[in-house]
């Protein structure tokens, strides 16, 4: 699979729901700024607040596009705080994830982009499999993303077009950018998933 067919089946899912999707990167963008805001004065909250709060709620921003893939129903705003229902497993995981991408990328920047692909699917595999969580989520986002972190890679790097688009129109472009990303790597996963369960099965 090429980059070119993950956004594609994004496009094609978007296409009519538009909409909502804005809508909904709106209400996270804003929530993002609020957090932002209040943790600007001290390092210290800013890392408190974005681990705590921040976190949970990327999480349900992210894994919303995913149930968007499976039922092409309409995203409700309060998908974005689904991180909160298994609060203590999104927080602890993220931060181990990032623990790890931190301590590889000390090594070299390479090794530390390899690790943060292999961990790209965490989220994902969380909201599927709700009980899996620490290091049994990370390990299995590793294993299904075997043979698939270049692909994967490829797909990030074709939407630089989009980003710096995204950067000339003052951030307002992310609105579009954001769901049109996080689809396609809905999609990505539900393609790896389903080459990973045909390996167990």
């Amino acid at each position: 699979m090429n980059a070119k067919h993950f956004r594609d089946a994004a496009w094609a899912q978007l296409t009519g729901n538009w909409k909502h999707v804005v809508l909904f990167s709106f209400s996270y963008f804003l929530i993002a700024l609020v957090i932002n805001g209040i943790g600007v004065k001290s390092d210290i909250v800013s890392a408190l607040l974005t681990l705590l709060v921040a976190l949970p709620i990327q999480y349900g921003y992210e894994v919303a596009f995913l149930g968007f893939i499976r039922t092409g129903e309409k995203i409700n705003i309060e998908s974005m705080f689904d991180g909160f229902k298994n609060y203590g497993g999104v927080v602890l995981t993220g931060l181990l994830m990032g623990i790890y991408v931190l301590l590889w990328s000390l090594l070299l920047i390479v090794p530390g982009i390899i690790k943060a692909l292999s961990y790209s699917m965490v989220y994902y595999i969380m909201r599927d499999n709700p009980e899996l969580k620490y290091n049994a989520a990370i390990e299995r986002s590793m294993e299904m993303m075997k043979g698939h972190k270049w692909e994967l890679f490829c797909l990030g790097l074709s939407f630089i077009g989009w980003i710096f688009l995204g950067i000339i129109t003052l951030c307002i472009g992310f609105l579009w950018i954001g769901p049109y990303m996080c689809t396609a790597y809905a999609h990505f996963y539900e393609y790896v998933k389903e080459e990973f369960e045909g390996k167990r099965n």
